[in-house]
This record gives structure tokens, C-alpha cells and sequence, in this order.
């Protein structure tokens, strides 16, 4: 007799085949493919950390961006009163030293501020000293009054001015303060850049009437409305250039990204260091400026000498224009209020 299969004629159809395991496979490698690209545009974004690095062919270094940003400030009041760059090298290292070129609220004894100035030794008020543009003027009071300060060793100049009780500690800030003043001063084009994701909250107008230090803003009922960051960013100009920059608002560019701009001219007579070059390096040392206050003022792109900074992409730094765009103004674009 014949065996008798079973299962009728199932035995003649082969096995299904067990598509679990692979699908299960492509599911993972898909998610693996998307955390990876997502990854790689999150490095070139977010994940680059917000600083700011100057580069340059004799060095580099980094800061965080309210130290570029004081000492910027910095960079622009010497640079008001006609004062050589050796000048603003002096200053950066003196506010490497007292503050790590930070406005501090506190220090020794009753010290604040950039260079911690004391009130009780006749500096000013503490909401004067807290005003880095008041700061910065009062140490160069000092500075001026040193005779040969701009051949002096850098910490003998500094010394004369802080009276400090540690009167060698200038000299180890005077390389890096060196390789900050190359960019902040414009000696160095393009050098300084700043990786910035988000902008500060705008300041409102009652913090501007207080920016000068007398804290004499007038009582209001209602909070004092914020004002629109163009005009912020032509207040700040006037106020840390005096009249060697001349900003106007409104300007229409040419310039893909800053169509509607706030043209910072920079007058090339303000300078000691007078010479071939000095509308250029004018131009980026206010180019620079606008950079290392773009996360404070609402930047959104600075335009000079044939070269963009984005912020929407600042991790890549300065990019060269389209030919033809090149233009002797710095161009400056803000992110209207609200935008982050």
C-alpha cells in the first residue's frame, strides 16, 4: 500500500517563505540613514556651539560672544578719539586681566565693570563704571596721561593707569590681546567671525536712557516700548564711533541679503594710523564691530569689501559676493522684533 500524505495537497507547495526579520532589518537601517543625516545638519547648525574665533595668518583664539562683544566696544571708543592701535591692545589686556573682558557687577572690595574701576577712588558711579562705553573712555583718560605710553612695555602702561596690586599681570594677556586688537582695529579683513544661533532679547528704551550711566530715565506708568533695531543699531553706532562712522537707515543695497540696510560709512581721517589703507581697515573694524554685536542687536547679515556674514549661516564665517557687489560701505541688516 501507498503511504498516505497528509494534509491533501499542501505537501506539494513549498514552504511560505519568513519576511519578519528582514523587514524588521530595513526598517532599522532606514531610521539609522535618517538619524545620520539629521545628525550631519544638525553639526553644521545647532550643534556648532554659538563663540566667536579669530583667525589670522600670525594666530588664532576664541571668545565667548560677550567678551567680542565688550571688546569690540572697546575697539570702537579708542577708535572715536583718533587713538592708535596700540592703544586698543593695551585696553584688551587690561580687561583680560581685571574681568576677563566682562562686565562684572562685582570684584574686590567695591571694583566693577570691564577694567573694575572703583568707585570709591573716584572712577564714578557704579552705574557709570557698569556702562562699558564710560569705562572704556575713563581708562583711556588715564592711558593718554601716560608720557610714551605707545613705547612703553604693555604692562608698565597698563599698571600706570589700574595702580594695581599685581603690576606684572598685564603682560601674559598681551599676544592674545595682540591678535584680538588685528581684527577689531581692521588691520586683519574677515578675521574675526561669530557663530550666532539666537538673538538677545531687543533692550527697550527705557534700558537706552540709562545706557550713558546717570540712570536718570524719566518714571513711566507702562513699561517704554522696545525700539525697532534699526534704530538701535544707529544709536549704538553714534554712541561708541562718535562721528568717525556715519550711519544711515534706510539704505537700499544691491547686496543679496541686505536689500533694505543701514549704510555705516566710516570716515578714513578718524585714525592716527593714517596711510594707504585706512578707509579699508576703517571698514573692517566696523565690519567686525557689527559681527560681534549681531546676536545683541537683531544682525541678520554684514556686507563690506566684496564679503557677507550671515548669521542664518555664520558657522561658515565671511563668504565671498557675487562679482560686481563689492562696495566701500558696510551693510548692515536687522531681524525685525520678535524674530530669534
Amino acid at each position: 500500500m501507498g503511504r498516505k500524505r497528509s494534509g491533501g495537497q499542501g505537501s506539494d507547495t513549498a514552504p511560505r517563505r519568513r519576511r519578519g526579520p528582514l523587514r524588521a532589518v530595513l526598517i532599522v537601517l532606514l531610521a539609522l540613514v535618517v538619524v545620520a543625516v539629521g545628525l550631519y545638519w544638525l553639526r553644521d547648525t545647532k550643534l556648532t556651539p554659538e563663540g566667536c574665533s579669530v583667525k589670522t595668518p600670525s594666530g588664532e583664539g576664541t571668545l565667548e560672544i560677550p567678551q567680542v562683544a565688550n571688546a569690540a566696544t572697546i575697539a570702537a571708543v579708542a577708535h572715536s578719539r583718533g587713538l592708535p592701535d596700540r592703544a586698543v591692545t593695551i585696553s584688551l589686556a587690561t580687561a583680560m586681566q581685571e574681568s576677563k573682558i566682562r562686565n562684572l557687577a562685582g570684584g574686590d572690595r567695591d571694583s566693577v565693570g570691564l577694567f573694575q574701576q572703583r568707585p570709591s577712588q573716584g572712577w564714578g558711579t557704579v552705574q557709570q563704571i557698569m556702562d562699558p562705553v564710560y569705562a572704556t573712555n575713563k581708562f583711556l583718560d588715564g592711558l593718554i596721561k601716560v608720557p610714551g605710553y605707545t613705547r612703553l612695555p604693555l604692562t608698565d602702561a597698563a599698571q600706570q593707569v589700574q595702580k594695581s596690586g599685581y603690576p606684572q599681570a598685564y603682560a601674559k594677556h598681551e599676544t592674545k590681546a595682540t591678535l584680538l586688537a588685528s581684527a577689531l582695529t581692521g588691520r586683519e579683513a574677515g578675521a574675526l567671525n561669530c557663530v550666532v544661533h539666537d538673538f538677545a532679547a531687543p533692550e527697550s528704551a527705557e534700558d537706552d536712557a540709562t545706557a550713558d550711566g546717570t540712570g536718570s530715565a524719566a518714571p513711566s506708568a507702562a513699561p517704554a516700548p522696545r525700539p525697532d533695531r534699526t534704530q538701535a543699531l544707529t544709536d549704538r553706532v553714534r554712541r561708541e564711533f562718535g562721528r568717525t562712522v556715519t550711519p544711515a537707515a534706510g539704505y537700499v543695497s544691491t547686496v543679496k541679503g541686505a536689500e533694505n540696510a543701514v549704510s555705516l560709512t566710516p570716515d578714513p581721517a578718524a585714525s592716527t594710523d593714517a596711510g594707504p589703507d585706512t578707509e579699508r581697515q576703517n571698514g573692517w573694524e566696523v565690519a567686525h564691530w557689527a559681527v560681534a554685536q549681531a546676536q545683541q542687536l537683531g544682525i541678520e547679515t554684514v556686507a563690506y569689501d566684496g564679503k557677507i556674514w550671515r548669521r542664518s549661516n555664520s558657522e561658515n564665517g565671511w563668504k565671498p559676493q557675487p562679482t560686481g557687489t563689492s562696495t566701500k560701505l558696510v551693510l548692515v541688516s536687522v531681524a525685525p522684533v520678535g524674530k530669534a
